[in-house]
């Protein structure tokens, strides 16, 4: 294939050289000149019809929108002229008569193009004083999205994400003129799994998000980067959050997940699946370690519980050896949690009998970002050799025959996944069944010691997608109370062991380990993987260096 053509164009009289076929608003995007826009969206198709991104090209005779104009070679254009101020300034005046002046209600207010290009460009005198034309507001229109049709400049993007990104058609535009309004089709509501999206990408408040509505001001959120741990897509996502106003949305710390822009893995996008799946971040968590004794369940220190594990782990190999324990990780830990799970249980201790695998209970999929498998990292533990022999099921199944003495749990629900008869048969026939978990879930009212674990949000780590891309995330809110990170909890009980050589300070350090032990990771470190992951070379996954096998 030929490459593309290069043409060199003159931008506010800035010489460029770009590629052949682009729009104007594509190269002064690319190169950094602002040129406002409202229906223009880099992922969805181009209807030039907001005409808030005119520009001048010289031998034309008319302001041509900015969009929707290829570049050619040669061309001349200017982005900041008089009769270009003056057309974004009458456009602004246009979309702003009939539009509600409720900036101080409304949820977009902050991160509003029509708030921001009014002050850059607008800051018109009015000129109309004829009563507004008024249509339905705070209509709901789907599980997840509310509608404001006052608000609406009828950009069409939420229409394009239906019908461009979803593949679903379920909103239009209805009436004529000045009447014209946004709405769904009848008979249906927007419903379909990236309904959260057309929130995403609309400029004003015509579309809001019912589950962030009235919880807090943009400008009181905190912006972390981050991985959707909804599935193994790893879609980039940004964790809005707060922790300096326990008043607002009743103590809630993160408010809100927002796609990250990876042209490799989601692009602008992400489902409502993943979207609406951290409530749990700040609901139902575990404060601090707990012991539970016939029925009876009372509140430990760390020291206590690092102290009974230390005793338990000895006596279990002294009198059985490494045979009497097992172990379930979890695909929801991070690589470099993965790896210290194994170092210590398998490597350290020898323990033979170690899987990650999780059921999945909705195995919902389609052709674009949702995955069957619910888990953000599970290639990571086929990566390091996790769970090569037997199954999660197999295990507990032979700790409710009493074949262990120590059964260790890690980010699982078994009571969830495998019910509650076999679970309950595993803790009367085990002397210690440990879970380290986030949440207090069914399993937890049965397990002999409770360890309190801290989500994606509370730590940094990687995971490795389905494509075998290794993402980082990052620590947006601190560990609730005591839970600590998984990483941390092993390291804690490698210590209490008297194991050498753990002496990590963060997950960087953790990670440039498993990069000098396993030829899959060699070369990487947390700076090159960066913002946007590294596709990794999944040939080079063998058995770790050192591994002794």
């Amino acid at each position: 294939m030929d490459a593309p053509k290069k043409v060199t164009i003159t931008i506010d009289g800035r010489v460029i050289e770009t590629t052949e076929g682009l729009t104007v608003i594509q190269v002064t995007d690319q190169v950094g000149i602002p040129i406002p826009r409202y229906c223009y969206h880099p992922g969805l198709s181009i209807v030039g019809n907001c005409r808030i991104c005119l520009v001048k090209v010289e031998k034309i005779p008319k302001l041509v929108p900015a969009c929707a104009t290829p570049v050619q070679d040669g061309m001349v254009v200017y982005t900041n002229t008089d009769d270009v101020v003056e057309a974004r300034r009458s456009v602004l005046e246009f979309l702003l008569l009939n539009h509600p002046v409720d900036c101080p209600v409304c949820d977009r207010s902050g991160e509003c193009y029509l708030q921001d290009y009014y002050m850059q460009f607008g800051l018109y005198r009015k000129r109309r004083f004829a009563p507004r034309l008024h249509k339905e507001k705070a209509k709901p229109i789907g599980p997840y999205v509310i509608l404001d049709q006052e608000r609406c400049i009828l950009c069409t993007r939420c229409i394009r994400v239906c019908e461009e990104v979803a593949k679903k058609p379920q909103l239009g535009l209805f009436q004529r003129g000045n009447r014209t309004v946004l709405d769904v089709f009848p008979g249906q509501q927007l419903d379909h799994d990236y309904s959260g999206c057309t929130v995403d990408v609309c400029p004003v408040g015509a579309l809001l998000d019912r589950d962030f509505r009235f919880k807090a001001r943009v400008w009181f959120l905190n912006r972390t980067r981050s991985i959707c741990p909804g599935c193994s897509t790893g879609c980039n996502i940004y964790v809005d959050w707060n922790e300096d106003k326990p008043y607002l949305a009743q103590g809630q710390r993160v408010f809100r997940l927002k796609p990250r822009y990876n042209p490799d893995v989601n692009r602008y996008w992400m489902c409502d699946y993943g979207r609406y799946g951290y409530k749990y971040i700040d609901r139902d968590r575990i404060p601090r370690p707990y012991r539970q004794t016939d029925g009876r369940r009372q509140p430990i220190e760390w020291s206590e519980a690092l102290e009974l594990i230390r005793t338990h782990v000895e006596t279990t190999l002294r009198e059985v050896g490494p045979a009497g324990i097992a172990v379930l990780l979890s695909p929801h830990l991070s690589t470099e949690e993965l790896y210290l799970g194994w170092k210590l249980f398998a490597e350290a201790l020898g323990v033979r009998d170690i899987h990650y695998e999780m059921p999945t209970r909705n195995p919902k999929a389609d052709d674009f970002l949702i995955r069957a498998e619910k888990f953000p990292n599970a290639a990571g533990a086929r990566l390091l050799g996790i769970g090569t022999d037997g199954s999660a099921r197999a295990i507990l199944e032979n700790a409710a025959q009493g074949r262990y003495r120590l059964l260790w749990l890690v980010g699982q629900n078994p009571v969830r996944c495998y019910g509650a008869e076999l679970f309950q048969a595993v803790v009367r026939q085990t002397p210690l069944v440990v879970l380290q978990t986030v949440n207090w879930t069914e399993s937890t009212s049965l397990a002999h010691l409770i360890l309190p674990a801290a989500p994606f949000a509370e730590k940094e780590g990687t995971f490795v997608n389905a494509q075998y891309r290794i993402q980082r995330f990052w620590p947006a809110v601190r560990p609730y109370k005591q839970a600590r990170p998984d990483w941390v909890i092993f390291q804690d009980v490698a210590r209490a062991l008297g194991l050498p050589g753990w002496n990590y300070i963060r997950a960087e350090d953790v990670f440039q380990e498993m990069a000098r032990r396993f030829p899959v990771f060699q070369g990487l470190d947390y700076a090159t993987i960066g913002d946007r992951g590294v596709a990794l070379q999944v040939e080079r996954a063998a058995a770790p260096v050192g591994a002794g096998a």
